[in-house]
C-alpha cells in the first residue's frame, strides 16, 4: 500500500482541498503517512500569493528530496501551473496538477508509472468528475470548512488567483445545503463558507444572500462564518441576513488593500475608499458591535508616501479589529508584474511597521468593550500554557481559565476531567489583548 503526506500553505481554500484530496486518495488504497520522510508521495499544497510563500516551497522541496530521495512530489495548488516554477524544480519535482484535476492523480501514481523521477507530466481531469464534491477527510470534529466554489473573475492587478485556479465555478446550491446539512447532523459547531469571492456566488436562483440565509434557517445549535467577501459584491440583502440571523457570527473579513484611490485603481479593485468606509458603517448600523477584519498590501508601484498617508487615514476611520498587512511583491503573471516596482524594501517595511503600530492601538481598543462581558467561545485546542483556547463569534482568539474554587454550570455533567475541545462554553472576559481576550469558565 502506497503512503502519502500532504503538505498545505496557504489560505483557508488550501486547507479544504487538501482535506478533499486525502479523502480521495484514502478511497484509492493510499494510506496516511505522517512522516514526511519515510512516504512515498508527498504532496505540496502550494500558494504563489506572495513570495515569501512561494520560496517556502522551494525550501520544502529542497529538503524533502535530500531525506527522501525515492518519494515522488507531487506540486499542486496555485504555483502548479506557473511555467517558471516548473523549470526551477524540474530535477526535483515529478508531477505538477492543479488542484481540480488532483483526481487524476492515483492514476499518475498507478503501475509502471510510480517509479521516481519520470519526466512532467500534467493529464486532463476526466469529464464529469468535480474535486469539489468529494466528501472531505475533515481534520477536526466541530470546525468544518465548505468550499461553495474556486477561482475568481475580478483580476485584480497584483493577484494570481484568476491564473492559478481560475474562472470563478459555483457549486449548486443543492450540493452545498445537503454538505451543511450533514454536517450538522453530524454534530460539527462551526461551518465556515469559502470561496476566493465568496460573496459573488450564484448557482440557478440562489446568490450568496439567499444561500446563507437558508443554512442560517437550518434547525440545531451551531455558527456560519464565511471568506473571504469581495467590497464590490457585498448588497444590502446580504447585510440585511448578516444583521438578521443570530447564527451568523458578528465578523466581516473585507479586504480594503488600500486607502487611496488611485492605488485602488491601479489595482483594479473597483470601488473607491469612501465607498468602502460607507460599507462599513452600514453593517455595523445593522448589526451594532460587527467585528471587521481587512487585507491591505503596502507599497504597491507607485505609491507615494502621500497615498499612504490615505491609508493611514481609513485605518483610523475604520478601526478594524485585526488586518493582513502585506509587503507588495511581484507576481509572475499579473497585470502589476510589469509596473516597476519602485517602493523601496525600508520603506515598504517602515509603512507596514506603521500600519501594525496602529493596528494594535484599535484593536486593543475594540477588544477592552468585552471586558467583563460574558462571551460565547468555541474551544478548538490548548495553548502553550496548557490552556484551553478558542474562538468568539467576532473571531478574537480566547485563551480561556478552569475555575478553581467550584464547578461551574459550564462543567456540570462533564465530569472533573472532562474535555472541553469541540465545545461551547460561556467565559468571562478578564482580560483584553490587542489580538486576543483571556477569560474564566462563567458561572
Amino acid at each position: 500500500m502506497k503512503t502519502y503526506h500532504i503538505i498545505t500553505i496557504g489560505c483557508q481554500m488550501n486547507y479544504a482541498d487538501s482535506e478533499r484530496l486525502a479523502a480521495y486518495l484514502d478511497s484509492r488504497g493510499f494510506k496516511l503517512g505522517n512522516d514526511v520522510y519515510k512516504t512515498d508521495v508527498v504532496i505540496l499544497n502550494t500558494c504563489g500569493v506572495r513570495q515569501a510563500a512561494e520560496d517556502r516551497v522551494y525550501g520544502l522541496v529542497n529538503q524533502i528530496r535530500k531525506y527522501n530521495e525515492a518519494a515522488q512530489i507531487v506540486i499542486t495548488g496555485c504555483l502548479s501551473r506557473r511555467e517558471d516554477v516548473k523549470k526551477r524544480l524540474s530535477d526535483r519535482a515529478d508531477i505538477f496538477l492543479p488542484i481540480n484535476e488532483v483526481l487524476a492523480l492515483p492514476k499518475l501514481l498507478d503501475g509502471k508509472k510510480f517509479q521516481p523521477r519520470f519526466s512532467l507530466e500534467e493529464i486532463r481531469l476526466e469529464q464529469g468528475e468535480k474535486y469539489l464534491d468529494i466528501l472531505p477527510k475533515r481534520s477536526t470534529s466541530f470546525t468544518a470548512y465548505v468550499p461553495i466554489g474556486n477561482g475568481c473573475n475580478n483580476f485584480c492587478s497584483y493577484c494570481v488567483v484568476p491564473y492559478a485556479r481560475g474562472r470563478e465555478v459555483y457549486r449548486s446550491a443543492a450540493e452545498i445545503i445537503k454538505e451543511v446539512r450533514g454536517l450538522i447532523a453530524a454534530g460539527y459547531k462551526e461551518i465556515v463558507l469559502i470561496a476566493q469571492n465568496v460573496n459573488s456566488y450564484r448557482s440557478g436562483s440562489y446568490d450568496f444572500p439567499k444561500l446563507l440565509a437558508k443554512l442560517a434557517a437550518m434547525p440545531g445549535k451551531f455558527w456560519l462564518r464565511f471568506f473571504s467577501s469581495h467590497p464590490k459584491d457585498m448588497s444590502v440583502d446580504l447585510i440585511k441576513v448578516i444583521a438578521t440571523s443570530a447564527k451568523v457570527c458578528g465578523h466581516l473579513h473585507l479586504a480594503v488593500q488600500s486607502g487611496d484611490d488611485r492605488i485602488l485603481k491601479a489595482m483594479n479593485r473597483r470601488y473607491t475608499a469612501a465607498q468602502y468606509k460607507k460599507l462599513i458603517k452600514q453593517v455595523r448600523a445593522a448589526r451594532p458591535g460587527m467585528a471587521v477584519t481587512t487585507d491591505v498590501i503596502v507599497g504597491f508601484p507607485g505609491e507615494t508616501k502621500k497615498q499612504f498617508a490615505n491609508t493611514v487615514k481609513l485605518f483610523r476611520e475604520v478601526g478594524f479589529d485585526m488586518a493582513y498587512i502585506a509587503q507588495y511583491s511581484p507576481r509572475p503573471g499579473t497585470a502589476a508584474y510589469r509596473l516597476n516596482d519602485d517602493v523601496p524594501a525600508v520603506e515598504k517595511k517602515r509603512r507596514a511597521r506603521i500600519l501594525n503600530d496602529l493596528l494594535t492601538k484599535t484593536a486593543l481598543a475594540n477588544n477592552r468593550r468585552y471586558l467583563h462581558q460574558t462571551v460565547e467561545v468555541l474551544i478548538d485546542g490548548r495553548n502553550r500554557r496548557g490552556k484551553y483556547s478558542g474562538k468568539a463569534a467576532a473571531y478574537q482568539t480566547v485563551s480561556v481559565e478552569l475555575a478553581k474554587s467550584k464547578k461551574t454550570k459550564n462543567q456540570i455533567g462533564r465530569g472533573a476531567g472532562a474535555d472541553l475541545i469541540g465545545e461551547f462554553v460561556a467565559v468571562k472576559i478578564t482580560k483584553a489583548r490587542p489580538f486576543g481576550l483571556e477569560g474564566i469558565l462563567a458561572e
